[in-house]
């Protein structure tokens, strides 16, 4: 009876907490919080783990509670990969490729862009920062061609989920891309020659 009690109420407390944390940690694109909301639910997972691997065992079958435990190992084993994955991967700045999807679609949509050079974006705390490149006319002005990046980064900020900043750099279709952002070689201050 008491076990039973337990492992239930262990159970709907943990998984409230784990609704909780991974509900607010999409809402503020936490990797963390999420984390800590799958570990909430795993406690909880191994609070009806108690409740089956007893019952198991009342019932007869000796090898249920082992067997449960090793269900739920597995389990931990899962979600700690998955959790840790987000994490680690935010830790070295990397971001789902359907982020850069979404900056590039969203960006292509904006009237006067004719090309995207480069899109990049981090993570910084819990928002994104972008840079992203476009190419336009050559024959618009400087204005222009400063309207349409605006408008570029309003999109931007309006359609990309989390997405705190972005700068905007804005180049002629025919001399966008790293290419011919080079420096060519110089020499200055009296250091070897070199490039940027």
């Amino acid at each position: 009876g008491a076990v039973v009690v337990a492992s239930v109420i262990g159970f709907l407390g943990n998984e409230a907490v784990a609704i909780f944390r991974i509900t607010v940690g999409k809402d503020i694109g936490s990797a963390a919080l999420i984390a800590d909301g799958y570990h909430a639910r795993v406690d909880g997972w191994t609070s009806l783990a108690v409740l089956v691997g007893a019952l198991g065992v009342w019932l007869g079958y000796p090898l249920a509670d082992p067997v449960v435990g090793l269900l739920i190992t597995a389990a931990i084993v899962w979600l700690i990969w998955q959790s840790g994955r987000m994490v680690f991967i935010r830790a070295l700045d990397a971001v789902d490729p359907e982020i850069i999807t979404e900056l590039r679609h969203a960006a292509q949509h904006v009237p006067g862009v004719q090309a995207l050079a480069e899109v990049q974006a981090r993570w910084v705390g819990h928002q994104l920062r972008a840079e992203v490149s476009i190419a336009v006319a050559p024959a618009l002005s400087v204005a222009e061609g400063h309207a349409i990046a605006k408008e570029v980064r309003h999109q931007l900020l309006h359609q990309v989920r989390y997405l705190g900043s972005v700068t905007v750099h804005v180049d002629p279709v025919d001399e966008a891309g790293e290419q011919h952002h080079q420096i060519a070689q110089h020499t200055h201050d009296g250091l070897p020659v070199h490039s940027h």
